[in-house]
């Protein structure tokens, strides 16, 4: 019996993988696997702060599913490729295209970052050239330049409801490293699935103890001369240089908590780890490739 003549006459792509169009505006091929970046296992040269949060970020701070405003890095990406205002949706129905979703990393209305006191939204100041524009804008400039990223933030970051987004969006920024005061356990987890690294200030100190100002360059690397990197909760330095030459040192810990944890983030992210380890089985090793390939 024919239950649905409806559903059964609609016509539907054929062949083992989904044939993405370049035209979708919901549903985008993310390159994951087209960016395999290098491992930060030995620790983060020549980084700048590209935000510098205070107490209980949350999820939504760092990765929102409201509306999208017309002149939002996201909206704005929407608006280039034909789509109304009234046809935008909001973030969490179009959490299936990257393009959106990184737009929209950092992007609340109501974030305060401590580079810019006195504003509100997802704005930031490229370093050295004090130059003020969106998060992305900015992390686009910094990305160009090869220069690697960092979020400085207080106690709490990451609080709030799961979202892996808010892991993702950051790694789409270009960001190697969150130093915080202390992290929520699952978002914690979850940067390190994205080959970001979690560093946790000594008790004590914090951006504000020490006179960070944000605008330092930031070198992170193991407090001793451990020949493997970057190991579970390893005693991990910080050098901040100004750039009139001055320099603040400081000490924290690498929250990567567990040796799973650590090989997770040796290669760079769970999803790089996951191919590697199919990629190694017997016989499989086109089979992976052929799981990464889908350009078809």
């Amino acid at each position: 019996v024919d239950l649905n003549s409806g559903w059964d006459a609609i016509e539907v792509a054929q062949g083992e993988r989904y044939p993405w169009r370049e035209a979708s505006t919901y549903i985008r091929r993310p390159p994951y696997f087209d960016e395999l970046r290098p491992v930060a296992s030995g620790g983060i040269g020549g980084a700048r702060a590209l935000l510098v949060l205070g107490d209980n970020i949350s999820t939504d701070h760092i990765s929102p599913v409201g509306g999208i405003a017309k002149d939002a890095p996201a909206g704005l990406y929407l608006a280039e490729r034909g789509t109304t205002p009234d046809r935008f949706n909001n973030y969490g129905a179009r959490r299936s295209n990257h393009e959106v979703m990184a737009r929209a990393a950092f992007a609340n209305e109501r974030l305060r970052n401590h580079l810019l006191p006195g504003t509100e939204g997802g704005v930031t100041m490229h370093m050295p050239t004090g130059a003020v524009g969106s998060v992305f804008d900015v992390a686009m400039r910094y990305r160009g330049e090869n220069i690697p990223l960092l979020i400085l933030a207080g106690h709490n970051y990451g609080v709030g409801s799961s979202r892996d987004w808010a892991a993702r969006g950051p790694w789409f920024l270009g960001v190697a490293g969150v130093v915080a005061r202390s992290f929520e356990r699952i978002h914690r987890s979850n940067l390190i699935a994205m080959g970001i690294l979690p560093v946790e200030f000594d008790d004590g100190d914090s951006v504000e103890s020490l006179g960070l100002t944000g605008t330092e360059t930031f070198e992170i690397a193991p407090a001793s001369s451990e020949k493997d990197g970057i190991g579970v909760r390893s005693a991990m330095r910080v050098v901040a240089r100004s750039d009139d030459g001055g320099a603040i040192e400081f000490e924290g810990v690498a929250r990567i908590d567990s040796a799973d944890e650590l090989r997770i983030f040796k290669r760079g992210g769970v999803l790089p780890y996951l191919l590697e380890r199919f990629a190694a089985q017997p016989g499989q090793e086109q089979e992976a490739l052929r799981h990464v390939d889908a350009r078809a």
